[in-house]
């Protein structure tokens, strides 16, 4: 058995070891912080997995005891289990265990077990691997499922039958893309079918669970990975349909639309390489999503998507609510994206005017750069001189606005005469006139009619009251 002291020669992995030495108790360090530790990757929260019923209850406590001042332990009975925490580190304990499950639920029914019962249940064996902190074996790994080759080869695959491990508990299917899609590995040809024969039974699983798996594979380097897969096993369909009807090209008279999917998956990855903003990531994700259904032949014209941004901010909205994403300014925030992702790369004509830019300007606000950034990784084509082209035509974009902005200064745009000063003027209450000056304010600063100067708006202010039969007070 080979011996990888050398790893977890260090005070927490000796404070542990020598706690359940004094009682006898068999103590690996177990799942992730394993598998990281091979990997180079930094993990903070260290797992312990202890044999014996209570088992990691008492080490945990044993620990925290010799820790002394400053360490928690908060025991969780129910569970068997304990977390220790100090000084930013969290010590998970658990005892031992084997589970059996119902097909309605994912939620295990759990029985004391030995350590090859716990590495057995694991998900993956590159997860299914445990490190001793026990004194006399201390570092001496435990991998019954050969997790240290298949972390070479760059697999995910499980340690017994995958049919059984997805069918016990079908959340394991996302983690299954999510590792693949963090890691930049393969799933194993096994697991991955197995993964497509058992999609269906992801309709047990909460859309709070599934929403953060997602997410994590929207943080991860090249989020298209997990997406793809998601298509591929058919768990897309029956979380995101809306995403997997962007599949395919349908051809008329022989001329087809690019596959909005791929498109996608293209803007994806190249906003993730400009950006960690998870919600800009969300945005990039829906940006086309109401293609399909305004997808439109016409002949004459061929493929249309007439109003495709506009829908598609509607349906933000309903793809958050089911999926349980947050429904505040997150949500708010990627309709805004997805409604005004056609407007920028229209604003190249020379014809265009200033009032325009200011528009898009005042509309984006504090989420122009963001925007900007969607834009540019929406410009895709296998010609490469087309993309050329609009990649000029958007610098010639971005220069007009740096020229707007510098002369009128409208990002974040309010008008420089507030509804106070209006209603004081006036003798007013909150009312429509009040609303009413101040949208002809702003217009008339947007279109260029007056400069965005407190002086002129408030000359404005007051021609355009007397044209509604309003009069400053005495």
């Amino acid at each position: 058995m080979e011996n990888y002291s050398k790893l977890i020669d260090k005070k927490p992995f000796v404070t542990v070891g020598a706690a359940a030495d004094s009682l006898n108790i068999p103590c690996y360090v177990v799942g992730g912080y394993v598998r990281d530790l091979f990997l180079h990757r930094h993990s903070k929260d260290i797992d312990f997995l202890c044999v014996g019923p209570d088992s990691g209850i008492a080490v945990a406590q044993n620990v925290a005891a010799a820790m002394g001042h400053g360490a928690r332990v908060n025991v969780f009975r129910t569970y068997g289990t304990a977390q220790v925490a100090r000084r930013g580190m969290e010590l998970e304990f658990v005892a031992a265990r084997k589970e059996s499950y119902r097909s309605e639920s994912r939620n295990p029914i759990v029985e004391a077990g030995t350590l090859e019962d716990d590495i057995s249940r694991r998900d993956f064996t590159i997860n299914a691997m445990a490190l001793s902190v026990n004194r006399d074996s201390f570092g001496e790994l435990v991998d019954m499922f050969g997790g240290i080759e298949d972390l070479h080869a760059r697999i995910i695959r499980t340690p017994l039958d995958p049919d059984v491990t997805f069918s016990d508990d079908p959340l394991r299917m996302m983690r299954a893309v999510r590792f693949a899609t963090q890691l930049n590995f393969e799933i194993h040809p096994v697991t991955l079918a197995a993964i497509a024969r058992n999609a269906e039974r992801i309709k047990i699983i909460t859309a709070e669970r599934i929403a953060t798996e997602l997410n994590k594979i929207m943080s991860s380097a090249r989020p298209s990975i997990g997406w793809q897969l998601l298509a591929t096993t058919g768990l897309l369909k029956r979380i995101l349909p809306e995403l997997d009807a962007m599949r395919g090209v349908q051809v008329i008279h022989g001329r087809g639309h690019k596959d909005n999917f791929e498109h996608t998956m293209l803007v994806l990855d190249r906003v993730a390489e400009a950006s960690d903003n998870l919600w800009l990531r969300w945005g990039a994700l829906l940006h086309d999503i109401a293609k399909p259904v305004t997808k439109k032949w016409i002949d004459g014209t061929g493929w249309t998507f007439h109003n495709h941004n506009f829908i598609g901010a509607k349906m933000v909205k309903q793809i958050f609510r089911r999926m349980k994403l947050p429904l505040g300014e997150p949500m708010k925030y990627v309709q805004k994206i997805v409604e005004l992702h056609m407007r920028p790369i229209a604003l190249v004509e020379d014809t265009v005017t200033d009032s325009a830019i200011r528009r898009l300007m005042t509309d984006a606000g504090d989420d122009l750069e963001d925007l900007m950034t969607l834009c540019r990784a929406d410009i895709t084509s296998r010609n490469q001189e087309k993309v050329r082209n609009h990649l000029a035509n958007f610098a010639m974009v971005m220069q007009k606005m740096a020229d707007v902005e510098a002369r009128d200064h409208v990002r974040n745009f309010q008008p420089p005469v507030s509804g106070d000063e209006i209603m004081s003027t006036f003798g007013l209450p909150p009312s429509q006139p009040v609303g009413d000056i101040k949208k002809a304010i702003k217009e008339a600063v947007l279109e260029g009619v007056i400069p965005n100067e407190y002086e002129a708006a408030r000359a404005f202010m007051i021609e355009f009251a007397a044209g509604i039969g309003l009069s400053p007070v005495k």
